[in-house]
């Protein structure tokens, strides 16, 4: 019996994920922007989810440190269904440093009690 049940909640939750947001490339580059000493890059999002419309952009090295970047917005909202394109500008000499490019959903307080799980998809520049 609480073996159906764990198989249960796992195929749920598993079913819910399916559903999460597009973050592409994989494998994104860096490459020179039109600024001296400052690299750019293109990252698409998708939202699957009718329940999010935000979602947060970070970049972190290889211990999960968080690497300053430039962007018109940290936090995007993307409707659902939507697809947006995103430029993540930074400084050429931190490019080494950069293992994961993540978008990540934010649930809003007044709807937390209705969107229970949160996603959030890397992408690994190695």
């Amino acid at each position: 019996m609480l073996r159906t049940l764990i198989v249960l909640a796992v195929t749920l939750l598993a079913a819910k994920t399916s559903f999460a947001h597009e973050w592409t490339p994989t494998y994104p580059k860096f490459e020179a922007s039109f600024v001296e000493g400052i690299a750019v890059t293109q990252m698409n999002i998708f939202n699957r989810r009718e329940d999010i419309s935000f979602y947060e952009i970070d970049i972190y090295d290889a211990d999960w440190n968080p690497i300053p970047f430039a962007t018109r917005s940290k936090i995007v909202e993307v409707k659902y269904l939507e697809q947006k394109n995103i430029e993540i500008y930074i400084r050429e000499k931190d490019c080494d440093d950069i293992e994961y490019i993540c978008s990540r959903s934010k649930i809003l307080k007044k709807d937390s009690a209705q969107a229970g799980i949160n996603s959030r998809i890397c992408s690994r520049l190695r």
